[in-house]
């Protein structure tokens, strides 16, 4: 019989590299029960890819959590009937672009808030909602050029503070602001985003302007195009002054020039991975911005900051100019101050666009009259509940070193402070649900099916990584910011060892949950779930549309956060919470209707952060 050794000879003499590298690795590891460094060592000689030694003990937690997943799916028993839940598509992505249907027309509020002229100080209106906004662009009592002069003075006002510009797009804007003030002078007028000025994550290539994806390595690139959603917001007229931050390759608020900082409580991030979008848009320095969310990265910092977003069902929005994470995840999405906001915005970049063949020709129109009072409305029951944190096994004293000692205490204290939060925010959470009640709503107790929701991240963990393959290869890994256990670099390398095989069968268990879940969300129209719950996880891989609203502020009396790894944690008086609205597929108008009618009920999107310059 061949030895080991041996046999990765024979193999690297038969061409049998790269595919074999997770196989081998997989069963080696079944074997023995854990994946060791010398697995690593052997595994990434037939892979042909060089593993630093500081990387191999970074990498062993990661692999034999992988293991634990590829379980889960097991346990499923998936039969043979049931296909992945990425579908094959052979036409080529310039085969030809079909021209883009009409879109239906929009039915926005009414509002005046102009009546008594223009308004003394142009930075009264910072705060403004884009409906409100449009109305003054739009009967000229404010100029886009005053509105785009202002945002671009608070921009730079309040970056030194917030760190939420990568670049400012300066010239581009006031070119755009005197061109609406142009048309709309002539009766040109294109809609309620016309003249109004956005921020736009920096995954978004704009011509003439660098594209950085927030990473080190990356602060000079440029991208000779403009993504469709920057083609579809300048048709519609608004005004673009900012290229804002994200954390580097769209993961958390760090980024190659530092923190974005929450506006509420500038000792904090601002969460990420839209960190930029929701700083700026909370702090009144944009009218409003375009995030993204592939797990998290809408709702996450619209929770910390206080914003207003709509990550919308996947296949509604164009992500062509857009930087890729997970071809299958990744949604582009505004981040606001309103409800009725996230809607005309969509309504502005939804749609085919003939390039991003996961766009699906599906309807939206916006209905600011829409009677949300007839519609289905469930909550996920189990969610507003509170579950104890999952406990670690005692180990002995003795096989601990000091270093292993110090981070289990903190890890301790972590869940504990953790769990205190959790346990005084749900005040904010019930309070919503009897506030809908009050409302006249019936809500419906739903319970999401019992599926092994994380197990399915190998499909995002693997896909990120092919998309940054050459980064992990080239070594230009060690240019980004954070290299600690869970960033990228080393994501990005123990990703490799995934097995393609167990890569289809997460995919084939994802095709189960998007069958089970929609079971649930056929009962409804709309469900109310606490924004961090599991839900988080089980929309953003099922494909299903979410608002996530402000919903009040911690009081004086809330739990303090904990500084770790020298950085203060989520929560603390003064700063937001939320909640989340989930849509059935492609559900974003009576979505939207529900949501708006709760924001309009309770004000909480009216409440602003206190700021201050250089702090």
């Amino acid at each position: 019989m061949l030895d080991r050794r041996a046999f990765l000879a024979v193999c690297s003499r038969f061409g049998l590299t790269t595919t074999l590298l997770p196989g081998v690795l997989w069963a080696m590891a079944d074997t023995d029960g854990k994946v060791t460094r010398d697995m690593i060592d052997q595994a990434s000689i037939i892979a042909d890819v060089k593993i630093k030694d500081e990387y191999k003990e970074m990498m062993l937690e990661s692999l034999n959590d992988f293991k634990s997943d590829y379980e889960a799916i097991y346990k499923l028993s998936i039969p043979n009937s049931v296909a992945p839940a990425f579908v094959f598509d052979p036409i080529p992505a310039d085969w030809g672009t079909k021209a883009e249907a009409p879109k239906p027309p929009m039915k926005i509020s009414s509002v005046n808030v102009n009546a008594g002229g223009a308004p003394k100080n142009i930075e009264d209106v910072a705060f403004y909602s884009v409906r409100q906004l449009a109305d003054l662009v739009r009967t000229k009592k404010v100029s886009s050029t005053a509105l785009t002069e202002m945002y671009l003075e608070r921009l730079k006002r309040y970056d030194p503070t917030l760190k939420f510009v990568i670049t400012l797009t300066e010239d581009r804007a006031r070119a755009k602001a005197k061109e609406a003030d142009r048309e709309i002078a002539a009766g040109k007028y294109r809609g309620p985003l016309h003249g109004i000025p956005w921020g736009a994550k920096d995954l978004l290539a704009v011509k003439g302007y660098r594209t950085t994806w927030g990473a080190g390595g990356f602060e000079n690139q440029t991208i000779d195009e403009d993504a469709t959603v920057v083609k579809r917001l300048d048709d519609a007229g608004a005004v673009l002054v900012a290229k804002l931050t994200l954390g580097a390759l769209a993961q958390g608020d760090r980024w190659f020039g530092g923190m974005t900082r929450n506006p509420w409580n500038t000792q904090q991030g601002s969460s990420g991975s839209s960190a930029g979008s929701a700083s700026a848009t909370a702090s009144g320095c944009v009218g409003f911005a375009i995030g993204s969310e592939t797990l998290g990265s809408i709702s996450s910092p619209s929770t910390r900051c206080g914003t207003t977003g709509l990550r919308p069902t996947f296949g509604m929005v164009p992500r062509t100019g857009a930087m890729a994470l997970s071809w299958t995840m990744d949604k582009l999405g505004p981040l606001c101050r309103a409800v009725e906001d996230c809607a005309m915005v969509f309504h502005a970049i939804y749609g085919p666009d003939g390039h991003d063949r996961t766009v699906k020709s599906a309807a939206f129109q916006w209905d600011a009259n829409l009677d949300w009072r007839k519609l289905r409305v469930g909550y996920l029951k189990n969610d507003f509940e509170i579950a104890p944190p999952p406990q670690e096994p005692p180990k002995d004293e003795k096989e601990l070193t000091p270093e292993e000692k110090k981070r289990r205490d903190e890890d301790r204290v972590a869940r504990e402070r953790g769990l205190a939060r959790r346990k005084y925010d749900k005040q904010f959470d019930d309070a919503a649900l009897d506030k809908l009640r009050s409302m006249g709503i019936n809500l419906i107790p739903l319970e999401l099916p019992k599926l092994p929701y994380q197990s399915l991240r190998p499909i995002l963990l693997a896909e990120a990584a092919a998309a940054f393959d050459d980064l992990t290869r080239s070594g230009r890994d060690k240019l980004l910011t954070e290299q600690k256990p869970n960033d990228w670099p080393n994501t990005f390398r123990t990703a490799r060892f995934i097995p393609a095989v167990e890569y289809i069968q997460a995919s084939r268990a994802r095709t189960i949950a998007i069958n089970e879940v929609n079971k649930v969300f056929s009962q409804v129209d709309v469900i109310v779930a606490p924004t961090g719950s599991t839900q988080l996880v089980v929309t953003n891989f099922t494909g299903h549309p979410a608002v996530i609203l402000p919903n009040g502020l911690r009081g004086d009396d809330a739990p303090k956060p904990i500084v770790r790894d020298g950085e203060l944690q989520p929560g603390g008086p003064g700063t937001p919470t939320s909640i989340t609205f989930l849509g059935q597929i492609f559900g974003e108008a009576k979505l939207l209707a529900l949501a708006k009618a709760y924001q309009d009920a309770t004000g909480f999107h009216l409440k602003h952060p206190t700021l201050a310059a250089n702090s």
